[in-house]
């Protein structure tokens, strides 16, 4: 197998977040669902962008977000997603190429907008996502790139992407293409939301396509429909060879050859915005399995990077993972 160009490359919404803080009371007076990603049309999205007060706008999306939080531990990360040939879609690529990660996926032109999440932040650091999904959710299987696919050590799928007939197409599309090339292709699950409106597409892609799963444990009891975290976590181990659950303050369970692993969670003096957290345990996990590293190495690395994150606002490390990851005695 010819050795791999890239660590990892992310397959999902390519989205500009506008992240700004706020009460609960707004929350309540503009109908938002506190701690929850709800999809939004256009309207909706220009009104609360407008509504939202010294708003930071960055360049999102979960994927996107891990493949940063990949970059900033050293790791070689691409990504495949869909913008608009627009300002915000300029914004999102000067953003990728800022972290020194190749995007070029063409961009929509003469179509809707690019994508953009509008999360608002309350004091509790719980993230409520307004997600208007623009041009991300017009990516296709044509816009999968093979060679980029292909060169990857793990292909990672975007399960926020898995709204339309193309996305699902694509997402098998890229898999087949990683798997020919003796690749490892991972899967996040992304949100309970998604879970609930695709929850046997995605069990049928746990079975055939997908050889890493990620889910935080509300994803998970949804995907098998079950209240009960142990029951959940044994049919999950009957239908993939490697999963990590998150479970917040918890820490993390992954699966694998043997007994499943507990992995606690570092502590965080002040928890900012949870924004991203499980986006950059991915990126954490991800950067250790490439690398050869124990399980649990990789869900320790996760944690680290998810601990940084949470401790301000926006997504995307603000510290170098890599220097986190040094002073926790990981020789990267």
């Amino acid at each position: 197998m010819t050795p791999a160009q890239f660590d990892v490359v992310g397959l999902g919404n390519a989205i500009v977040d506008v992240i700004s803080r706020t009460e609960d009371a707004f929350l309540e007076t503009w109908q938002i669902s506190k701690n929850a990603m709800t999809l939004i049309e256009a309207n909706r999205a220009d009104e609360l962008t407008r509504a939202s007060v010294e708003a930071l706008e960055t360049s999102g999306g979960s994927g996107a977000n891990t493949i940063a939080g990949l970059a900033s531990l050293g790791g070689r990360g691409a990504y495949i997603g869909k913008v608009a040939d627009d300002r915000l879609g300029q914004v999102f690529r000067d953003d990728m190429s800022r972290v020194g990660v190749p995007f070029n996926t063409p961009p929509l032109r003469g179509g809707t907008a690019t994508a953009r999440s509008i999360i608002f932040v309350t004091p509790d650091g719980a993230r409520s996502m307004n997600t208007f999904l623009g041009a991300s959710v017009e990516f296709c299987p044509e816009d999968v790139d093979s060679a980029t696919v292909s060169a990857s050590a793990i292909l990672y799928l975007e399960g926020y992407l898995f709204d339309r007939e193309a996305a699902k197409a694509a997402f098998v599309h890229a898999a087949e293409i990683a798997h020919k090339a003796g690749r490892r292709v991972a899967l996040t699950l992304s949100d309970s939301f998604c879970v609930d409106r695709h929850r046997d597409s995605f069990r049928q892609l746990v079975r055939t396509q997908v050889d890493l799963l990620f889910a935080n444990e509300e994803e998970l009891l949804s995907l098998y429909e079950t209240r009960d975290f142990d029951d959940a976590v044994e049919q999950l181990r009957s239908e993939t060879g490697i999963a990590a659950v998150t479970r917040g303050e918890k820490g993390s369970v992954v699966i694998g050859d043997g007994d499943p692993i507990a992995v606690p969670a570092l502590p965080v003096a002040t928890v900012v915005d949870t924004t991203g957290a499980g986006d950059q345990y991915a990126a954490g996990f991800m950067f250790g399995l490439a690398r050869g590293y124990t399980l649990a190495n990789c869900a320790q690395l996760g944690h680290i990077a998810a601990a940084e994150v949470i401790g301000h606002y926006g997504p995307r490390p603000q510290a170098s993972l890599r220097d986190l990851a040094a002073a926790a005695g990981f020789d990267l």
